[in-house]
């Protein structure tokens, strides 16, 4: 089969859809379409393009191909589906049970020989034999995959979703010991396109705690976030940006308790504040961990 089959409809590279951070599981009513909702996996992003003449394309989401790196996905993806399917999901490895992000990291061979087990979870299909399919709903685009992979097992797999918002909230409870993340919202009517967008909601575990208030970013009168030491003696930057009522507040309680500005050797200009505040922070978990200002403490 040569490069201009019409079998074909989709090539990499191809931007990903990316879902937006929220605090919340969004109600099933909240939306006309409805939401889908499935499992936040702790792996590596990848499109699988099934090519002409048996060659496979994983794509990451940095573009590039990652097939020889996973070289068993590869093999299974091209011996059971045919050329012209370009599917989206993420590539998992697994530890005694648990999603281990750390062993993807490993070459092949390392995993080999430890027994590590990775798996191709597919949340989406962007393309089937001869056709481009990403303008189509989700709702539609979900029966097509489950079509595709009817005839499939592990190592690929479609990935755990349902439409029942309390099976959700049992998922985001019970699954973390597992290693899931959290629970991606998607609403049912949403075509395929490139970038961020609210359509997908990704909402992952985080903890409630206190911390340090030591220092300020940014102007005086409109601070853009805090230094603040954690539990565990950490001291961090915290993301997101402040909204403005935040950073009216903290203007407010610091104002006449800051030092001169000064350079940190890991987050750059700060101003130290001369008493530290307590403040009630949410460290979100994952790989890349942050903490979120929630508020003041009362007891500050």
């Amino acid at each position: 089969m040569d490069e201009s089959s019409p079998t074909v409809a989709l090539r990499p590279p191809v931007d990903v859809m990316r879902p937006r951070p929220a605090d919340e599981i969004p109600e099933q009513g909240s939306t006309p379409a409805g939401f889908q909702y499935s499992l936040k996996l702790d792996g590596f992003r990848a499109l699988a393009f099934i090519l002409e003449g048996g060659r496979v394309f994983l794509q990451s989401r940095s573009q590039r191909d990652l097939s020889r790196e996973f070289p068993e996905i590869s093999a299974y993806l091209r011996d059971h589906l045919p050329p012209g399917i370009v599917l989206d999901g993420e590539l998992c490895a697994y530890r005694e049970g648990r999603l281990s992000f750390t062993d993807l990291l490993r070459s092949h061979s390392d995993r080999e020989r430890s027994g590590i087990p990775v798996s191709y979870i597919a949340f989406d299909i962007l393309a089937v034999p001869g056709r481009d399919v990403r303008a189509l709903p989700l709702k539609e685009r979900w029966e097509l995959l489950g079509a595709a992979l009817k005839d499939v097992g592990p190592p690929l797999e479609r990935v755990l979703a349902t439409l029942d918002e309390e099976t959700a909230h049992v998922w985001f409870r019970d699954m973390r010991a597992v290693g899931v993340e959290g629970i991606v919202a998607k609403t049912l009517s949403s075509p395929y396109r490139a970038g961020g967008t609210w359509a997908w909601r990704k909402i992952r575990h985080s903890d409630t705690r206190d911390g340090t208030l030591l220092g300020v970013f940014g102007p005086v009168d409109r601070p853009h976030a805090l230094l603040v030491q954690l539990p565990d003696d950490r001291t961090v930057k915290t993301s997101p940006r402040l909204t403005a009522t935040q950073s009216r507040q903290v203007a407010e309680l610091v104002r006449g308790r800051l030092e001169d500005l000064t350079d940190h050797p890991d987050h750059g200009p700060v101003r130290m504040l001369t008493d530290p505040f307590l403040v009630e922070l949410r460290q979100t978990a994952g790989r890349h961990e942050t903490a979120r200002f929630v508020r003041f403490r009362s007891d500050g």
